[in-house]
This record gives C-alpha cells, structure tokens and sequence, in this order.
C-alpha cells in the first residue's frame, strides 16, 4: 500500500505492524511522535502490546531490558538527551544480549540547546554494543525497523534504527508499505535466548564479575558483533527477495570510473546523489559512498571500496572536540589503514545543530578533493561546511 507518512509515521506504522510485546517510552522532540502514534495504536486495539509510559528515557530503556529478559519483543524511541540519559542502560542491554529495537530521531546535544538534527547522539553511543543503522529516507527507516526487529532477534543483539531529526522525521514522503500479515511472516515468532519468567530453568542474570570473569563475559559479547554481519547481510538479502527493496550495508554510487568519492551516512546521502549527477554532467569524475550499518563497522568493506579512489572525502554531522580528525574520519582511517593503495582522507564537519547542506556546498567539496588528487596534499584535515 502507498501511503504519504513522515519519517515518524513510517517508523510507527513500521512498530504497528512488528507488533511488539512491550513499548516503553518518554516522548522527546523530535522523536516524540513515534510513541505518541504508536500508543494510539495501542489505544484502538491495532497492536497486542503492553504500553509503558516513564518517567524519564533511562526508565524507558529499564523497562525494555526488563521485558526483554523476560522473553518479551521490546521497543522504544527516543533522541538526543534522552538517549544520553539512557547511556547507562544500553551497556546494561548490550552486555545481556537483550534485542531492543530503538528508534531514533537524530539530534544535536545541548549545550547550547538546539532541537535540530546532527548525528551526535548516535554517534555518542557507539561504543555501547548495539547495532547502528542510518537511514537515507524514511522509506529506508520504515524497511529498516523491520528489518532491526529481525536481526536484533537472530544476532541476540540490540539494535537503533537512525533517521535525521526534522529533515526526516518531520517531512512528508510517499512511503510503500507492507501488508500486516506479509511482515509477521517476514519476522516469525519471536524465540528469546532465555526467559525470566522459565522457573523451571532458573538462571543468573547480570551478576556481579570481578576480575576473574569480567573480562571473559566482555569477549563474549564483542564476539557477537563481530558475528553480527552474516546475519545483517542475510536479513538485507531476506528482504530484497521477499519484497524487492535491497540496501547494501555500503553502496556505491556512479563510482564506476571515479577518482574522488563522498563517504557519508543519513540523509545527506540523497543531497551528495544529486550532485554527484550535476558534475558528471560536467564530466568530472565524481562519485559517492553510502555507510548505511555503522556498528559494526565494515572494516573490510570500507578498505575493499576506498582503495579505488585517489581521495575520499569524509563528511561527519558530528563534531568531535578532542579528536584529530572527526569519528566517521577516524573510523574510516582505521578501515583504511591496510588498504593498499591507501587514498587521502579528509575531513569535513556539516549540518550541526540542523545547518543546511544543500547541492552547492557539496558541489565545493567535490571540487576541493579533484584539487588534492592533482595537487596530491591534503587542504585541510578538517574542514566545516557553511560555518561563518
């Protein structure tokens, strides 16, 4: 069915028909319309789920470690502070392997306060253990909370599904959905690892390990996000067979003969496309990189696909303050690192606190890097677009 939603429609239409166990939530712009339209589906008896409305975003992620661990299909949303303030609970979520699926409605990190979209807050908890997914369009964050639901159920971990604040979240696009029945087969009958509520197999849950077993429970679970790809991929491929929308973790676009290319991630990947189209019209050649998974980080993929260009321009919607360079550079360097022949990566920091990007300022990036292919040195390691 072809529907008119916004980015926050299509992600809760997307939870209607994942039909979740339990949804916990505490609204925060500009996400808040996720939770407020789900839980009108809760309120007309479209969804069996259990709705939980907290006290804050950290009693939010509580609540869906806690019906999790008891067998339960979780899931919430939030954005910005308040997925700073659930900090402390997705290390908790992470290390039980629990498959939270999380939507989030990217934006900046006060202070100063600003509402708008930048990708600090994602990228803030990339450490924590969960699968990161960064949305181009908000058909791609309807198809990709389907798809999380899965993966989060088949690799036993948590999962946020990111799409940009306002840019996505607030506009209007026309969005294919899927029949209800045709998404309940797609994800099957949700069968947890363990369950709280098994008294006749009792376990331990998040004990206290000390320095004989830390250590060894931490291995564990970086060596289920290390295992974490083959299932993401298998999911993409599960999909794309089954309803014919396919999203590679990473795509190239008109890089068949390029010299530089763009990496980036979110909505900004449809803005780069354009111009990319623009200066191959003007023959130069230009192409562009889309990060769609970005935990885990595609190390071999990223190494595979940077080694074709002369120069890969890095643009980051997050500003990293002590680093050298910004944390999707430093990411993709360390992806780099083996590659050989190994490209120039610089830099460049945009859209923070909402900041417009648009077609021009992208055209002026691709010109600086076709300048440091033939000059052959860095301009600048890092550059900010459209700051004054």
């Amino acid at each position: 069915m072809r529907l008119a939603k916004t980015g926050n429609e299509a992600m809760a239409y997307a939870m209607k028909q994942c039909n979740p166990d339990v949804v916990a939530a505490y609204p925060i712009t500009p996400s808040t319309e996720i939770v407020q339209i789900f839980s009108s589906y809760v309120a007309d008896g479209l969804v069996d789920t259990e709705y939980i409305p907290v006290e804050s975003e950290h009693s939010a992620m509580s609540a869906c470690i806690g019906a999790a661990a008891a067998g339960a299909r979780a899931m919430t949303a939030t954005a910005s502070q308040g997925l700073a303030l659930m900090h402390e609970m997705l290390f908790i979520a992470a290390g039980l392997r629990l498959p939270i699926v999380m939507c989030v409605a990217s934006r900046s990190l006060s202070s100063p306060l600003n509402i708008h979209c930048d990708h600090s807050d994602s990228v803030a908890s990339r450490d924590s253990g969960w699968i990161q997914i960064f949305c181009e369009s908000s058909q791609e964050g309807y198809d990709s909370v389907i798809q999380a639901t899965k993966i989060a159920e088949k690799a036993f971990l948590p999962a946020i599904v990111a799409i940009d604040g306002f840019i996505l979240s607030h506009c209007m696009e026309r969005i294919d959905t899927l029949e209800d029945a045709d998404v309940k087969n797609f994800l099957g009958k949700f069968k947890p690892n363990y369950t709280l509520l098994d008294i006749k197999n009792p376990i331990t849950v998040s004990p206290a390990c000390l320095t004989d077993s830390y250590f060894e429970h931490k291995r564990a679970e970086a060596e289920g996000m290390n295992q974490a790809l083959p299932i993401i991929e298998q999911v993409i491929d599960d999909f794309a067979k089954k309803f014919g929308r396919n999203y590679p973790v990473i795509e190239e676009y008109r890089t068949e003969d390029a010299e530089v290319a763009i990496l980036c991630m979110g909505s900004t990947v449809g803005t780069t496309k354009i111009a990319v189209d623009a200066l191959r019209e003007k023959g130069k050649k230009v192409g562009m990189i889309k990060l769609r998974i970005f935990r885990p980080l595609l190390h071999k993929q990223i190494a595979e696909t940077g080694k074709k260009f002369k120069v890969v321009g890095v643009l980051d919607r997050v500003e990293s303050m002590s680093s050298y360079v910004t944390p999707l550079t430093t990411e993709v360097r360390s992806a780099l690192y083996s590659a050989s022949p190994k490209p120039m990566t610089p830099s460049y920091v945009y859209g923070l606190g909402g900041r417009e990007i648009n077609q021009d300022d992208i055209e002026k990036v691709f010109d600086e890097l076709l300048q440091m292919k033939d000059s052959g040195k860095v301009k600048e390691e890092v550059s900010y677009i459209g700051v004054r």
